[in-house]
């Protein structure tokens, strides 16, 4: 008898026991089951777990739905989606605080938690390595940070879970500040934990350099200038300065067939596997399902849209050579993606003109990156992207790190990590074609160097949050005016988005943020 239909019947004999007067426990152990009170014994039982943890990524919340709370959201983007609840996160308008996209990107962060907490708590005690079982709890404080950033500034008054949860726990939220402590801690903790690099099938996990520009970005988030330089200056000039750096080319940072390179300060991997199927299983889905939603209509859902104003910032500069800023055409897909026009702007392998978008009136712009546009002639029903999304870029760091130095007044020292990003792009250094900016002529110019390099990476939201422009009316205004939808921005405390009632309806020590009640 094999132990499926031997456990299966015993529980059909406890169950027919239910009628009797006496009742009778029937517990019999599961020899076979894995649970935590076999689990976190080997070596072997501790590189499972923290792989689980980096396994949470191939989730909807962290892969498909991100974009739309940091990029679409924000004043770039914009929906024209026919499912009403997804506009709506664009839109700012939101009523059903619990819909599936909700539910998911909120269930599934703390689900990256959970995960972390448990290596963080049950892989200290195990008999291993000693240099390795360190490492794996490192890059379990990583990733539980990077789950915590989002938490925090995509909703802002969040519980604080430290421990491995249970399933009776009601936590009740914290301040901000205390997880933006903790978020600090387990960078600091992580940073010493973990190696400069990997080899082989080891990299993609998190590294030294992971923990401080995360470390760097969320100091700068908190507008905590001179530890965000601090904690950025081991990437830029210090010891990481060796191991990383800007590749020649710009689209190289969204191809599937140059991931991990140079350039790449934290890279959530994704693979293309022919399986597609199932969560945590050995045919799980371990590629993105981010494309089909950011795709033109034909050949996706049409779910996100750019804003037209985003294209006027790549022309404001030329090329050293006279050039169009080569960074557009990797950034956004529309009638002028080639410099050709429409008739030469190839769409997934047909002409833009052939498409006939709008009527013909050639408006529409899609987010370029991390589409499949070059792999495939459509998204649809290939919910399997091979392209590994590129968390953190050293490029990023370098304008943090610009950012940080202005914000303290140190605006001239600034000016060399701004030059480096826009010499990739082969335009003019800023010291030769802007010098002597003060301070805040400088901070403005790098909300244009920001749109240009990172637009569609998942920065805008918090970039925007940085620079004070939903405190404050006169830069609100500013938001209206590019998109319409910020109309809607009625007030300040929709920089953070409703926690999902179904949450609330089960949690009664959670208090729905303000803006929502």
């Amino acid at each position: 008898m094999n132990h499926i239909t031997k456990y299966l019947l015993a529980a059909a004999f406890a169950a027919s026991l239910g009628s009797c007067k006496k009742s009778l426990d029937l517990d019999i152990e599961n020899p076979n089951r894995v649970d935590e009170s076999n689990f976190w014994k080997t070596s072997t039982h501790a590189l499972q777990g923290i792989n689980a943890v980096y396994g949470n990524f191939y989730r909807n919340g962290p892969s498909r739905w991100l974009p739309y709370y940091m990029d679409v959201r924000s004043d770039d983007g914009y929906s024209t989606s026919p499912w009403n609840e997804l506009r709506s996160i664009s839109g700012l308008n939101i009523t059903n605080f619990s819909f599936e996209v909700q539910a998911e990107t909120w269930g599934h962060h703390w689900r990256g938690v959970y995960r972390a907490n448990q290596v963080i708590t049950n892989v200290p005690g195990i008999d291993m390595d000693v240099a390795t079982r360190d490492r794996y709890v490192g890059e379990a404080k990583f990733l539980r940070a990077w789950y915590y950033y989002n938490l925090v500034t995509i909703w802002g008054n969040i519980p604080l879970i430290l421990e491995p949860s249970q399933p009776n726990d009601k936590p009740a939220q914290v301040a901000q500040a205390q997880v933006w402590a903790q978020i600090e801690k387990d960078l600091t903790e992580a940073a010493a934990a973990l190696p400069t690099a990997y080899t082989g099938d080891e990299i993609g996990r998190a590294t030294k350099g992971s923990a401080y520009g995360l470390l760097g970005r969320s100091y700068l988030q908190q507008g905590k200038n001179q530890q965000a330089a601090d904690a950025l200056v081991w990437l830029v000039t210090g010891p990481g300065a060796a191991l990383y750096g800007l590749i020649p080319t710009y689209y190289d940072n969204f191809r599937h067939t140059t991931e991990n390179n140079r350039e790449s300060v934290f890279e959530i991997q994704f693979k293309l596997r022919p399986e597609n199927g199932g969560d945590d299983g050995p045919t799980s889905n371990v590629g993105t399902s981010r494309a089909p939603f950011f795709a033109p209509p034909g050949h996706g859902f049409n779910d996100a849209n750019m804003h037209r104003w985003v294209l006027n910032e790549f022309h404001q500069e030329r090329t050293v050579g006279g050039q169009r800023d080569p960074r557009l055409a990797v950034t956004a897909l529309y009638d002028s993606t080639d410099v050709g026009g429409p008739n030469t702007t190839l769409v997934y392998g047909s002409s833009f003109t052939s498409k006939n978008y709008d009527a013909g009136t050639r408006s529409r712009v899609w987010y370029r990156k991390y589409l499949n546009d070059e792999l495939r002639i459509n998204e649809f029903e290939v919910f399997n992207g091979p392209k590994n999304f590129r968390s953190i870029r050293y490029a990023d760091v370098l304008l943090m790190y610009a950012e940080a130095l202005n914000n303290l007044g140190r605006t001239i020292e600034a000016y060399p990590f701004v030059d480096r990003v826009r010499e990739r792009a082969g335009l003019a250094k800023l010291s030769v074609a802007r010098p002597g900016l003060s301070q805040a002529a400088f901070l403005r110019q790098l909300m244009h160097e920001r749109i240009t390099e990172l637009t569609g990476e998942s920065t805008r939201w918090n970039d925007l949050a940085r620079w004070g422009y939903f405190d404050d009316a006169t830069k609100l205004a500013e938001l209206k005016a590019r998109d319409p939808e910020f109309i809607n921005f009625d007030k300040p405390g929709k920089k953070y988005m409703p926690i999902p009632q179904s949450e609330i309806d089960i949690n009664p020590n959670l208090i729905q943020n303000e803006a929502y009640r």
